[in-house]
């Protein structure tokens, strides 16, 4: 059995809650960052709106991920480049820019703008950073180069970027705070509740926002967003506080930051057990934990007791790439998800593109995300 995130532990008030007299215009399927956000933005366009969560607003990865709030994609900027062309790429962060930015003010103080470190474990991954900071700077991004690193990182890491845009999230506040507003908005909200099929809704629309998680709902993409495990820890709150900022290295196996508090969140390390980590099993593992709880005491130089420990599921792409539009085959129904770890600012963001999308504005992201790509590999 999964145990209790650090971050849905926080006490909090009840949704508010609003009854639709009848059927929706639009159905939304998933209590997390992207169903509210989805929902939200429909309601305040108009629409009658009823959103279906299985368990507790944010009790998904909305409440378990490591509560970084990070601009761009899920891959390096210069492999986006690479992938996509310089100009889409560009335009892709430039939109992650600004939705953070929409996102800090929805977040309140859920939200903490610290910017973001992102570590060269060893002289290859140092070769890459150099190069993601050359680019980011010749295309106009806020970026810095840290040569020298603060104690008790020095003589570490041999080198990091730090992104000035990034912060830190309580995420399950930020999500409960977009369900309140869209409840105010006239969103009706089910908790515990499971939408069965497309049919059952007895919407126009349907948007299916539940990313690594298996809905059921998603006729031959179903299980081409792969459900990946991710896992994370809660420390007992420190005096020392060294890690204000968020960390990321080893390409995103290893994140950690501090809580105001001291406490040490630390999260990643699906490599020491790689092949068990692609599951929608949301359990935490011994030999992860154990990572985990290693990394943290190198950190330190002392074990920390661990007061919280819980695990995720988040949605895996090939390409690494959201995946937003309608659902190839299945009428009325449409997708935004495929975050690859990476879901806090973009979940927030493909929420807003693809309840635009229903209300007829097409943005030109919706070509780069499309899902009827995951047919083609």
């Amino acid at each position: 059995m999964a145990t209790d995130p650090y971050w849905l532990a926080e006490p909090h008030e009840p949704i508010p809650h609003s009854e639709l007299d009848g059927a929706p215009d639009v159905a939304v399927v998933g209590g997390g960052i992207t169903g509210t956000s989805a929902a939200l933005t429909l309601a305040e366009a108009g629409m009658r709106v009823r959103l279906y969560e299985a368990r507790v607003i944010a009790g998904g990865a909305s409440g378990r991920n490591g509560g970084f709030a990070l601009r761009g994609g899920a891959a390096p900027y210069p492999v986006t480049a690479e992938a996509v062309g310089r100009e889409r790429a560009a335009h892709l962060w430039s939109w992650t820019e600004e939705e953070l930015g929409r996102l800090a003010e929805c977040a309140g103080d859920a939200f903490r703008p610290t910017g973001s470190l992102r570590l060269a474990a060893d002289e290859e991954e140092r070769t890459e950073l150099e190069a993601e900071y050359e680019t980011l700077r010749a295309d106009g991004f806020a970026v810095e180069w840290r040569e020298e690193l603060a104690a008790p990182l020095v003589g570490r890491y041999p080198g990091a970027i730090f992104h000035p845009p990034d912060g830190v999230l309580q995420p399950a506040r930020l999500v409960r705070r977009l369900a309140e507003r869209a409840a105010s908005a006239g969103v009706e909200i089910l908790e515990h509740t499971r939408l069965g099929s497309v049919e059952e809704a007895d919407a126009d629309a349907v948007v299916v926002a539940t990313d690594g998680y298996p809905s059921g709902l998603l006729g031959e993409l179903e299980g081409l967003i792969v459900p990946t495990r991710g896992q994370v820890i809660a420390t007992e709150p420190l005096a020392e506080l060294h890690f204000e900022t968020p960390h990321y290295g080893r390409h995103g196996f290893d994140y950690w930051h501090q809580r105001r508090d001291g406490r040490v969140v630390a999260g990643g390390f699906r490599d020491v057990s790689l092949d068990s980590e692609f599951t929608a099993d949301e359990e935490t593992t011994p030999v992860v934990q154990a990572a985990l709880e290693a990394f943290v005491e190198s950190l330190f130089g002392r074990p920390l007791r661990v007061d919280y420990r819980w695990a995720g599921i988040f949605g895996m792409v090939f390409d690494f790439l959201p995946v937003v539009g309608p659902v190839p085959g299945v009428g009325g129904a449409w997708i935004a998800g495929g975050y690859s770890g990476h879901g806090n600012v973009l979940g927030f963001a493909c929420g807003r593109l693809v309840a635009r999308a229903i209300l007829g504005e097409r943005d030109p992201l919706l070509d780069l995300f499309e899902p009827s790509r995951l047919l083609v590999h």
